[in-house]
Parts: C-alpha cells; sequence; structure tokens
C-alpha cells in the first residue's frame, strides 16, 4: 500500500527512476525491489504522479490485448472464493490511528510490524544496526540500516547492484548529499563510501541483487511494458 507523503516532506532530489516504477507498474519486479519501490513513492510526489502515469499507460495498453478464454463457471467459482474466506479487516491500523510522527513509511511499517522505535534492531559493530526484511527474493535482500553520525556505511552484501534509500537523516558519498526520500543506485563498478551526516543517525532502506541481475531485468522490463 502507497500512503500519500506528509505536507511536512522535503522536496526530493535524487528520485527513483523510471525503470523501476515500470517494474512495479507492470507487476514485474522481484518482492525486495516493489518494498524499495513503494517506500520511495510515498515521499515523493514526483515518483507518484510518474508511477500513476505508468500505470494508466499499462491499462490502455491492457484494454487492447484479446481477452482469454473462460470457464463456463468462472464466475461461480470466483464467488465460491470469495463467500468461502473469512472476514477481515479491511481499514488499516494507521487510518485508525494515524502515525503523523513515524519515521518509517507505511509499506514498511506494514512488512516489518511497526516503526524505529518498535523494532527490534541488531548489532553489527561501531555503532551500526541492521534489520534484515523478509521478502521471499531467491537473490536479493532487503534490510534496514541504521548508521550513527559522521560513521561510514559498512560493507553489507553489496555484490551487483545497491539500492539505497534514505528514510532518516542523511549520507553524503562523494560531492553528493543524500537525505529523507532520496535515492542512490551503485554497482560493483563504482568504488564509493557513504558516510552518515554529523548529529543524527542515517536510516536507510537498502536493497541489494546479485550480480548484474538488476541490469539484465530492467531493460526487460521496459521493452516487455512499453512494446519498444
Amino acid at each position: 500500500m502507497i500512503e500519500g507523503r506528509s505536507t511536512m516532506e522535503r522536496t526530493v532530489t535524487h528520485p527513483i527512476g523510471d525503470e523501476l516504477l515500470i517494474g512495479y507498474a507492470a507487476g514485474l519486479l522481484p518482492e525486495s525491489y516493489d518494498l524499495m519501490v513503494a517506500t520511495a513513492v510515498s515521499l515523493d510526489d514526483d515518483a507518484r504522479a510518474r508511477l500513476e502515469g505508468f500505470e494508466a499507460m499499462g491499462g490502455a495498453l491492457l484494454a487492447e490485448a484479446e481477452v482469454a478464454p473462460l470457464r463456463s463457471d468462472s464466475f461461480d467459482k470466483v464467488m465460491e472464493r470469495i463467500m468461502g474466506a473469512g472476514r477481515a479487516d479491511t481499514v488499516h491500523v494507521d487510518v485508525k490511528t494515524p502515525r503523523i510522527d513515524a519515521t518509517l513509511p507505511q509499506p514498511l511499517r506494514d512488512a516489518l510490524g511497526g516503526d524505529v522505535d518498535t523494532l527490534r534492531w541488531r548489532g553489527v559493530g561501531m555503532g551500526v544496526k541492521q534489520i534484515v526484511i523478509p521478502c521471499g527474493d531467491d537473490e536479493a535482500t532487503a534490510r534496514l540500516l541504521s548508521i550513527p553520525g559522521g560513521q561510514a556505511m559498512p560493507d553489507h552484501g553489496h555484490g551487483g547492484t545497491e539500492i539505497t534509500l534514505v528514510l532518516k537523516g542523511a549520507f553524503h558519498d562523494g560531492d553528493l548529499r543524500y537525505a529523507r526520500g532520496d535515492i542512490e543506485v551503485a554497482d560493483d563498478a563504482v568504488e564509493h563510501m557513504p558516510v552518515a551526516d554529523v548529529g543524527e543517525d542515517c536510516i536507510c532502506l537498502v536493497v541489494t541483487d546479485a550480480p548484474l541481475r538488476f541490469n539484465k531485468l530492467l531493460p526487460r522490463i521496459a521493452q516487455r511494458f512499453l512494446n519498444i
């Protein structure tokens, strides 16, 4: 679920790319990347507008596709499944008791079952803490990292493409500064050493994949979705 961002959110300087938004709209991304996109879009109005455009484009393409034949009892089977399912609470807990002071956007709170103040972090040395997020991917890994102010980000399994989304605080990588809502995409061909800003812990969502998987995936998604 993608939530609207607060009017207090900053303007994103390093936004998420169209390739990931297209993959999300087409439903072709691994689960960890889905989580990354949903979280990033929750913090960026422009990214949300771009995503809505891609979803509309996908809907137009589906409208032109050939309709698959259905069995005569398909509707009855669907209704049986609906009627046989137990009643579920369709109102999200954040709607009942909104977290206006939340650090983590709702997609991450849904995935982890809470915000940063209620989660169980694991120390990995030098004051750095992490939470590995179970996503069911074979090769990609999603995790939260909390890095003390002034501390360099540790080696955390980068082997291929690494996408980092800042959720709290900020970090510098070379001459560039990344703050809440900003995305950095790096691969193992580029040497980089992010360092958290002094004075505040930097909390990031990081997704890493196996070598070359990300670079091969995105062109296929764009070609399939845009029919180019």
